[in-house]
C-alpha cells in the first residue's frame, strides 16, 4: 500500500460545493481506500491505496463525488514522496517561520510554456516566487489576499492548480507519516 494525498479545490468556500470531511472520508473508504484521514474543511485527505495510476484514482473520487453530492471537485492527487520532495525544494526556507505567508501551489501537470515575466511583472517588491517542476512556491509576506501575483498565477502558469500555506502543508505531512 502506498500514502497518498488528495487536495480538492474550491469545495466548502462560500456554501458552495459543500462536502463535509465526515463524509468524504466515509465515502472515500467505500471506494475501498484505507486509512482516510482529513485536515481542515478545504479538503485535505491523506489514505493509503495500492495498484491504481493516480488519473485513474482521481477520476474515481471526482465521480463518486458528483455521484453523491452533485457536483465535480478538481481532486489533485500526490504521493507521499512528491510532497515530501516539494517541501524539501522549499526555496525560501527562511519563510518557513512564518508558515501563513508561504505557499505551495501544487500544479496538475509541469506547465509547458508559463509566462514568467508576466509573474515577474505582477510580484511586489515584497513577494518572491519560483516555480520548480509541478510546484509554484510564493512567499507573500504581506499576505495573498491582496496579492495581484497570488490572483493570476494559475493563469499565467498555465495549468490547473490548487495552493497551500507550508502550516497547512506540514500537517498534511504529519498526517501521511502518522
Amino acid at each position: 500500500m502506498r500514502t497518498y494525498i488528495a487536495l480538492f479545490r474550491g469545495i466548502n468556500v462560500g456554501g458552495h460545493n459543500v462536502l463535509p470531511m465526515k463524509g468524504l472520508a466515509a465515502l472515500l473508504e467505500g471506494l475501498g481506500l484505507h486509512s482516510v484521514r482529513t485536515y481542515i474543511r478545504s479538503g485535505n485527505v491523506v489514505f493509503q491505496a495500492g495498484g491504481q495510476t493516480l488519473p485513474g484514482l482521481s477520476d474515481q473520487i471526482r465521480t463518486a463525488v458528483k455521484q453523491t453530492h452533485g457536483f465535480e471537485p478538481e481532486v489533485l492527487l500526490l504521493k507521499k514522496e512528491d510532497l515530501e520532495r516539494a517541501m524539501a525544494a522549499n526555496p525560501f526556507p527562511e519563510a518557513e517561520s512564518g508558515p501563513r505567508r508561504l505557499h505551495l501551489y501544487f500544479l496538475s501537470s509541469a506547465p509547458a510554456n508559463p509566462d514568467v515575466d508576466g509573474l515577474e511583472s505582477l510580484k511586489k517588491d515584497t513577494e518572491r516566487f519560483a516555480l520548480h517542476g509541478n510546484v509554484f512556491y510564493l512567499h507573500a509576506p504581506d499576505g495573498i489576499g491582496r496579492s495581484k501575483l497570488a490572483a493570476r498565477a494559475e493563469r499565467l502558469i498555465g495549468v490547473p492548480m490548487t495552493g497551500r500555506n507550508w502550516r497547512t502543508v506540514g500537517k498534511i505531512m504529519a498526517l501521511a507519516e502518522g
